[in-house]
């Protein structure tokens, strides 16, 4: 819920809106549908990378996504010489390894 955006409703209480939510959602709370094109749901995303994926009523299931932030130049480091992708304890093993010894 982190991107939601607070609104006043018509009778003074505050409600939120994501313009991830279903466009007629959106829209019936004052969003715009033009807001709406090409959003998707980071919070159910975010979930569904540690395999807690919210399932549709069709079975679908919300699919996963990958963040970097503005940490994407850096994503490389952990990367071994020819990889194409690393895992979870690839990152603890470089975010753990020994700091060399600063040149006084």
């Amino acid at each position: 819920g982190y991107l939601r955006k607070a609104y006043r409703k018509d009778d003074g209480t505050v409600g939120y809106r994501c313009a991830a939510e279903p466009v007629e959602q959106f829209v019936a709370k004052g969003g715009k549908e033009a807001d709406t094109v090409g959003r998707k749901c980071l919070c159910n995303s975010l979930f569904a990378v540690i395999g807690l994926s919210q399932v549709t009523t069709d079975g679908t299931r919300e699919p996963a996504i990958l963040t970097s932030g503005d940490d994407v130049s850096q994503l490389a480091r952990y990367l071994k010489p020819g990889q194409l992708n690393y895992s979870a304890i690839e990152v603890l093993e470089y975010l753990l390894a020994p700091v060399a010894a600063a040149v006084v």
